[in-house]
């Protein structure tokens, strides 16, 4: 199993330097840390904490600004490889323990995750993973065949209707693409 846990949690430099500080955390706050950041984890224009409960975390944790800013970037982007890998709440923890997570803060991520994970899953599932949505696809292919003065001629023409709505609003925006060769001879 370490290898795959290479695959989905790998050791970069930033994850190196996060790791000690997710286990310096107070055991007693760290699920509730966990608990919030998933709850708002599906949410991409949103962060988890606003700048003043950023603050405060700050002084509960002892972390200097960017140290926090890591510490939740690399929860947020465990928890993001953990629903993008679907993975089960023990081969998550058996990951965390790859990376030198203590056993108490990798058990607090499984059992938030066996808490909330699923749900979490569903919610990306429903999320729009880009700004528009394609809704409908119309086509339609015009073949102008030969005529008297181009024997030979075969012009075609496609048109193809997208339907795409935006994320924010559900309002479809019509596309319209038409493409046509310029005159293709046949011999």
């Amino acid at each position: 199993m370490a290898a795959s846990a290479a695959l989905i949690l790998p050791e970069s430099p930033s994850m190196k330097k996060a790791v000690p500080l997710i286990n310096a955390i107070d055991t007693g706050r760290f699920p509730r840390l966990l608990i919030r950041i998933l709850q708002k984890l599906h949410l991409k224009a949103e962060s988890s904490f606003s700048e003043e409960e950023e603050e405060k975390l700050q002084a509960a944790f002892s972390l200097e600004k960017q140290e926090l800013h890591l510490v939740l970037e690399t929860i947020s982007f465990v928890l993001e490889q953990a629903v993008y890998h679907n993975v089960k709440p023990a081969a998550l923890q058996q990951q965390l323990e790859t990376i030198h997570l203590t056993q108490d803060k990798a058990e607090a991520f499984a059992n938030a995750w066996s808490a909330m994970g699923q749900e979490t899953v569903e919610k990306f599932r429903q999320r729009i993973l880009g700004p528009h949505k394609l809704e409908t696809v119309g086509w339609q292919l015009n073949l102008q065949m030969a005529h008297s003065a181009r024997a030979k001629l075969q012009s075609p023409q496609a048109v193809l209707q997208l339907g795409v709505s935006q994320e924010d609003a559900k309002s479809h925006l019509p596309s319209v693409i038409i493409a046509s060769t310029c005159d293709m001879c046949l011999a």
